[in-house]
């Protein structure tokens, strides 16, 4: 499978203000397995457990400081959203809290920050916080329609554009950040807030004062001064790029994204988990170890796939989609969902952040919270399924309104029926993306063989009238597939099935308990031996994968040393990803990735 190269990307692109698909709202879906599972965790044993007082909202309350971060918008951000979606009382209780607390807290002059007046604005971080702020109260007003939210973000933001000149010339150096990277986020709040209000105000500070259709820089590998390689930073700029190609479809914005995307699937810069970066910035040597994968850069990348998808109805963007999240997305929280990662590292230990605030954690809860619209989106006059997983959704399609149920344990298993319930009968198309891994995929209606070709890779779109009672079943094959290493990785396989990653949880045995990831690596698995069992060490109704696996050195018996319980790379005290093979000739070249040389 391949990413459509630029000039056919430019070629396909709808008009101008028109995306392909449309994201059904949080109200809209109601999501069920391990996807559903998250949302609600992150909801019930992070969100609603966390000090918000103390943590959060006292130090703008202070408004002491003159350098540092906490994410008060962020965590609004993910709060409206769980409210909007579970409507939950106590969510519902935070969200006003939140946003009363805020309101209170705002000066006259609008500055919602903790800062002391000398370092407003021009304090390290604090246009960060603040454009957040805005952010959340923006996206209070769009879920709850709450006017004084819509004026305080105003204020806030008519603050900022008045003390946008106390950001002295070099300030890129004397911070040692790029602006760019110091104000993430800045144009995505700005040109929401133009959205929300039709005031050209906003939108010219993001073209002229920020000058984002300008803005024209490769991947930076490596962690240098200005940090400008920074993944997280370049994925929301190249964000806002995209949403102001939607008012003016200039071609040039799309080219930051295409870059990235090039330099993930084209230059190993994504991991075999859908991760990239090592220490925040992009690299391209596939290092598995340490600060690999930052959560703030797997929830944007999640966002740019998500708009791209949208944009040009790519099924490509859906597979990316599903790899990152049911990897290292899943990865990055505990199981129980209280404890939130940093980096989510393809081999050695894994720890968690020490804290609730900061912009990992409140990057991760917003993610979290957005799942549900990433799974549906209506697609003209019909409806695109881009994840697979137990859940529901009403719209209309075709002028009806249809009510559509998805049950599948998938991806424990590859087999997904959906269920059709439109007011009455209806023709309307169902596309439904067929993962690149998925070749031999089969698509029933109502028991009976359906003679589209499910070609793997692309969206197969069934158009007929529908009636309550139909059903869709999709069956993928899903026996486990050795993928091939790159870069430092040649020469090994990790071990896949579906859009997962299996990892070895070295506890599992005595004999391997004290070895390191490296050491783990140097084992042979058998590809013979490959078998799927039922596992629930890392959350309900999971999967393992058992592979008999030989010591490192010579020998060539045919008796396994050991047996190997792959877990899934969710699994928190996973090691090690990468292993052996006797013989390569069984492993096959990740699907995600195009080789341009």
């Amino acid at each position: 499978m391949k990413l459509i190269v630029f000039a056919l990307l430019l070629a396909a692109l709808p008009s101008p203000a028109a995306d392909r698909l449309l994201p059904l709202t949080v109200r809209q879906v109601q999501v069920g397995g391990e996807i559903g599972r998250r949302i609600d965790v992150t909801l019930r044993n992070n969100t609603l457990v966390l000090k918000t007082d103390q943590e959060f909202i006292a130090p703008f309350q202070r408004k002491d400081q003159k350098g540092g971060y906490i994410g008060l918008g962020k965590l609004l951000m993910s709060t409206v959203r769980l409210a909007a979606y579970s409507n939950d009382p106590q969510a519902l209780a935070l969200k006003n809290h939140l946003v009363e607390s805020i309101l209170a807290l705002q000066e006259a002059d609008g500055y919602v920050g903790m800062f002391t007046p000398p370092n407003r604005v021009s304090g390290l971080w604090d246009v960060h916080e603040v454009g957040y702020v805005i952010a959340g109260l923006l996206t209070d007003y769009e879920y709850f329609q709450s006017q004084p939210s819509l004026g305080a973000a105003r204020k806030a933001a008519d603050y900022l554009i008045a003390n946008w000149g106390k950001l002295p010339a070099q300030w890129g150096e004397q911070t040692g950040v790029a602006p760019h990277v110091a104000v993430t986020g800045i144009e995505r709040t700005f040109l929401a807030l133009h959205r929300a209000t039709r005031d050209d105000r906003y939108l010219d500070f993001v073209r002229r004062q920020r000058a984002l259709a300008e803005w024209d820089l490769p991947p930076i590998v490596g962690r240098r001064a200005g940090i400008e390689g920074h993944i997280y930073a370049f994925m929301a700029r190249s964000l806002a790029q995209l949403e102001l190609f939607r008012l003016s479809p200039e071609p040039r914005l799309l080219a930051q994204s295409q870059r990235a995307l090039d330099f993930f699937t084209a230059h190993d810069g994504l991991a075999i988990t859908g991760g990239a970066g090592q220490w925040e910035i992009f690299t391209d040597d596939q290092d598995g170890r340490g600060n690999l994968a930052e959560s703030c850069a797997t929830a944007y990348q999640l966002r740019l796939y998500d708009s791209l998808l949208r944009l040009q109805g790519n099924a490509a963007y859906g597979d990316l989609m599903e790899r990152t999240i049911h990897n290292t997305l899943f990865a990055a929280q505990s199981p129980d969902g209280r404890q939130i990662r940093y980096y989510s590292p393809t081999e050695g230990p894994r720890t968690y952040h020490p804290g609730d605030t900061y912009c990992c954690p409140g990057n991760y809860r917003r993610i979290i919270s957005e799942l549900p619209e990433m799974i549906y989106y209506r697609a003209g006059a019909g409806v695109a399924i881009n994840l697979y997983t137990a859940s529901e959704a009403k719209l209309e399609a075709g002028g009806v309104p249809v009510r559509i149920r998805q049950e599948t344990s998938y991806p424990a298993t590859g087999i997904v029926a959906i269920y059709l319930d439109p007011q009455r009968p209806v023709r309307f198309p169902v596309s439904l993306r067929i993962p690149g891994w998925a070749r031999g995929a089969t698509i029933q209606i109502n028991g009976n063989p359906h003679s589209l070709t499910a070609a793997p890779g692309a969206y197969s779109i069934l158009e007929r009238e529908w009636q309550a009672g139909d059903v869709i079943q999709i069956t993928m094959p899903m026996q486990p597939r050795l993928v091939l290493g790159r870069q430092r990785q040649a020469g090994r396989v990790a071990v896949m099935r579906g859009p997962q990653v299996f990892c070895l949880n070295p506890a599992q045995d005595r004999t391997l308990a004290n070895l390191d990831a490296a050491e783990l690596g140097r084992y042979a698995l058998d590809p013979q031996s490959l078998a799927v069992v039922a596992d629930h060490s890392v959350h309900p109704n999971g999967v393992a994968i058992r592979a008999g696996a030989w010591k490192p050195g010579y020998g060539t018996a045919p008796k396994h040393d050991l047996v190997f319980t792959l877990t899934e790379f969710a699994d928190p005290n996973g090691q090690a990803t990468y292993f052996k093979l006797r013989d390569l000739a069984p492993a096959v070249p990740d699907e995600l990735v195009r080789t341009i040389r």
